[in-house]
This record gives C-alpha cells, structure tokens and sequence, in this order.
C-alpha cells in the first residue's frame, strides 16, 4: 500500500500515529520506531483481531515488518466519530448518560474477555509474560487497602489500559461508541482497570451512574461495589502518571489527584474536596 500523504493525527500524543490518503481512501497509519520493542506492530494488530466484532476497533488493512531502514508499520481503516474528551464536555445530563451507557458497555466487555494469566504480551501470538504489580509504599493504608480489596477478584481479562475519553470516538447524534482506538497498553489484567480509567477523571454524577448501571447490569457487580475496585485498580495509573508529573497535563493532573486521596485517605477524593460515592 502506497500513501500519497501522510497527516499528523490530530489529538496522537506518540507522534506515531497519521491519517492517510493511499487510493482515494483515508486510512490510518502507525510508524513504530522501536520504542516499544520489535513486536509492537504485530501485537496492535493481533489485540485488533482478537476484538474486532466484539468492540468497534478499526479493521488492520496491512501489517508491515521493519526492513533495512525503514520502519514497521500498522495500517487500519479510519473510523468516523467524534472523540468522547471534545464531546462530553458538550452534553447535558440526558446526553451523558446516554454517552455513560455506552461506554459501561465498552468496559463491560473488556471485563468479560476472559484471558488465562496476568501479563504483558510479548508477540503476535499474544503469549503471556507474566508480572508483578505493587503499589509504592508510599501510598500505605489506603494502597494496602486497595491491594487487599482488588485481591478478592482473581479472575484476569483483557485490558485496554487506557480507556479513555480521548481513545473513544462517538457518534455525536446516538451517542453510541464508534471506535476504541489505541490499544498499545494492552495486556492482561484485572478486570476493573479499564473501569477505573474511565471514571478517573470523568466524575459528572449522569455520566458515573450511567455507567456503573450498565456495568452492573452486564458484569453483575453492583455499582457500589465495582466503583470501589475501580478507584481501586485505578491506583496503580494514578501512582505511575504521578511519577512523571510536569512532562504532560495528565500527569499533573494525576499528580493532584493522588495527592488529595493521600491527604483523605479516601479513595473518592478529589482536587479540592471529596467526591459523594456511588
């Protein structure tokens, strides 16, 4: 497949990632330039494979291996929608909770795709290497706490790892999820991490019950119970981003925010105050 350009896109903080135009058709392509090992480009494509029909992923056009000097690269078809951080912040409370439906469903059926042991994927074949996760001493009771309650659900599933607005396209008139996109955090984990990663920062209360409802309704975890394992898996991002704050917005953010549930020890907490739980 041949580009006759090569666009930066737009909202890609890898600088990775362009949209293209090869015969009249736009398409997306990712250039792997090594950071993430030689196999990255035939994991992405395989995680893509493996959800395509359950989750709304780009269908993979080409998958081409690094030669010589030049780099491997991912091709996949561009999906229409609207990103959920430029549209959420648009809606009213009956819109987000449409747009919460929605995406409880995506994380819904993240947290029900079975996978055999916790791990990062080393190939195309997705075999599991496994690791361990701890959070730093730093966080004490409250990541002892946490690390006990998320002990109680041993099950593993495919995670997302960054189930986030800006990684969601939506149609801006159903509100329906049009396309999960950058699956580079893929692995195998425990299922509340995609849950927290989509409530971390979008606390609007429509939008939070909306999907713990659908979750609860899907998963069978009832709302109280999994927004507590999801604050609570989230905390191993929130310890991570923290680590690297004043490189990145988010980081910052995070930064603040594992501050304020240090400062509580409550696990809702928030910038500036406590957020009422579920």
């Amino acid at each position: 497949m041949e580009f006759a350009s090569l666009e930066p896109m737009e909202g890609g903080w890898s600088g990775e990632t362009f949209v293209a135009d090869a015969g009249g058709e736009r398409t997306v392509v990712r250039i792997y330039g090594g950071r993430r090992g030689p196999a990255a480009h035939e994991i992405d494509a395989a995680v893509l494979r493996l959800v395509r029909g359950l989750l709304p992923v780009p269908q993979v056009l080409e998958v081409r291996r690094a030669s010589g000097e030049m780099p491997a690269l991912l091709v996949t078809e561009l999906l229409p929608g609207v990103r959920g951080d430029l549209l959420l912040p648009t809606l009213d409370d009956a819109g987000l909770r449409r747009a919460g439906q929605a995406v409880g469903r995506v994380a819904a059926a993240l947290g029900g795709m079975p996978m055999l042991r916790r791990g990062i994927f080393a190939d195309g074949e997705l075999t599991v290497t496994p690791y361990e996760l701890e959070l730093p001493e730093s966080l004490g009771e409250v990541g002892a706490a946490a690390e006990a309650l998320l002990d109680e659900e041993t099950r593993t599933c495919l995670v997302h790892s960054d189930l986030n607005p800006k990684n969601l396209l939506l149609d801006p008139d159903t509100l329906e999820v049009t396309g999960v996109l950058d699956w580079e955090f893929a692995h195998a984990g425990h299922p509340f991490t995609d849950l927290g990663n989509v409530l971390r920062f979008d606390r609007e209360p429509a939008y939070v019950d909306a999907v713990l409802g659908v979750y609860a309704e899907l998963r069978g975890t009832p709302p109280r119970r999994a927004l507590e394992l999801a604050r609570s898996a989230d905390l191993y991002a929130l310890a991570d981003l923290a680590s690297r704050a004043g490189q990145n917005p988010v980081a910052d953010r995070a930064a603040l925010r594992l501050d304020a549930i240090l400062a509580t020890g409550d696990i809702h907490a928030v910038e500036g105050g406590f957020e009422a739980q579920a």
